[in-house]
């Protein structure tokens, strides 16, 4: 691929590569659990099974990726890398641009059922004023475009390229959501394109206490509460996937990359078990069926060894939070030390970490509320 150019993409996955998947399930070799354990050592065995069966007999590849070719998508060459993305227009002439940014384990499927009611609000009972031509780019390394192909792929770096990628499309002014990774890529999008962008909405800040003792005095029952999940999410582990695919994402590659099994259990860790199976099934398989776990990794060791000085002024663009209860409860003292116009923040009663699919009409209607105000 070769300068600007714009290439239409649809996925076609070989049926040797299912084929493949099939074989290594049906010959997993099963570690032995502790009675009872439920999740002390980690993601418990009948629950691994239980996914690794189904995605063995009852999952159904070829109707997500259907789903996945329903929409236009393209790839194109940003910093010498080749990205994937969708861009669906919105039938309305007043329509925002927004581009919209996953986490991981997750990708672009995060966003699929949220792209119809966001371009043509009209003919899902909404406000046609509320239109947005939506662009959803797999991050570098995630998916159809294959594994990256040199270091340094960070935050800020997806963010340059994000920005690369509106102005190609002909963006001049457009929003940024994210949910998880881009939650840390939009508000840097952001910053590196304010005067193309009109506002940033995610799901999470990731601000955290700097330390010092006087930061804590005041805080209110929802934020201590808050900060309690955290720790005790650290304190049994939930971090620790992080700590590592920062350290060494080549090492635990090696693993993850062969077994299908393997890689499943690791991303189940982070899954609630409210999430339906298929939800889990149909991002990890993207990941393994484009071979693309091992360079997914390589992101948390960029971000972890940054090779430019990190920005300390905060970030002014204009900033909602949708903060939802099953999720990190982002603090919003410390997410205004760090975010220094941020106009919109709602606490929601129900939703988690994924949002954009266990709690898609609230996520919807934030948007649409928070973007309403900055047209």
């Amino acid at each position: 691929m070769a300068g600007d150019a714009i290439t239409p993409f649809q996925l076609e996955v070989p049926q040797r590569d299912l084929d493949d998947l099939r074989d290594r399930l049906a010959r997993v070799r099963w570690p032995d659990e502790l009675d009872d354990a439920g999740w002390t050592y980690g993601v418990p065995l009948r629950l691994v099974r239980e996914l690794t069966d189904r995605w063995r007999d009852g999952f159904d590849w070829r109707a997500q990726e259907a789903r996945l070719n329903a929409h236009p998508q393209f790839t194109t060459e940003l910093d010498g890398q080749r990205v994937h993305f969708l861009q669906v227009r919105s039938p309305e002439p007043g329509a925002l641009g927004l581009i919209c940014t996953h986490g991981w384990p997750m990708s672009v499927f995060e966003y699929l059922d949220l792209i119809g009611p966001l371009t043509d609000p009209r003919a899902h009972g909404g406000d046609p004023a509320d239109a947005f031509h939506v662009v959803v780019p797999s991050l570098p390394g995630v998916g159809p475009a294959g594994p990256t192909t040199e270091p340094g792929w960070d935050t800020r770096r997806v963010a340059r390229a994000w920005a690369q990628l509106m102005a190609r499309l002909g963006y001049e002014r457009y929003g940024a959501h994210g949910n998880d990774a881009g939650s840390l890529v939009s508000p840097e999008l952001g910053r590196v394109a304010g005067e193309h962008v009109a506002g940033v909405h995610v799901t999470q800040l990731f601000s955290f206490p700097s330390g010092d003792p006087a930061e804590f005095a005041g805080l209110s029952e929802s934020d201590q509460a808050a900060l309690a999940f955290l720790q005790e999410f650290d304190a049994r582990g939930g971090l620790a996937y992080n700590a590592y695919q920062s350290a060494q994402p080549q090492t635990l590659a090696y693993a993850l990359q062969d077994s299908p099994a393997g890689w499943l259990a690791w991303v189940t860790q982070l899954f609630t078990e409210e999430v339906d199976l298929d939800y889990i099934l149909t991002n990890a398989s993207l990941y393994w069926l484009t071979g693309t776990v091992g360079s997914s990794l390589r992101r948390y060791h960029a971000d972890a060894h940054p090779t430019e000085p990190s920005p300390t002024a905060p970030t002014t663009v204009p900033t909602g939070v949708a903060v939802f209860a099953k999720d990190f409860q982002t603090i919003r003292r410390f997410a205004e030390r760090d975010h220094s116009n941020i106009v919109r923040w709602t606490r929601f009663d129900r939703g988690s970490h994924f949002s954009p699919h266990d709690a898609p009409d609230l996520l919807l209607e934030d948007l649409r509320a928070f973007y309403r105000e900055l047209r």
